[in-house]
């Protein structure tokens, strides 16, 4: 294998450690994409409870 697609998903920092292996390993990056998920709206709220 010489050249790999990686696709990345989180929030933290601990993500780029597979990267930096991958490249340790000598294979080429053809590129890197962020696939983490990121709400457009979200769910609506509810509503305050009236007693």
């Amino acid at each position: 294998m010489q050249w790999a697609e990686v696709m990345i998903k989180g929030l933290d920092l601990k993500r780029d450690a597979p990267i930096r292996a991958i490249r340790i390993s000598g294979i080429l990056l053809k590129f890197i994409r962020d696939v983490t998920p990121m709400p457009h709206n979200g769910c609506r709220s509810l509503k305050k409870r009236r007693v």
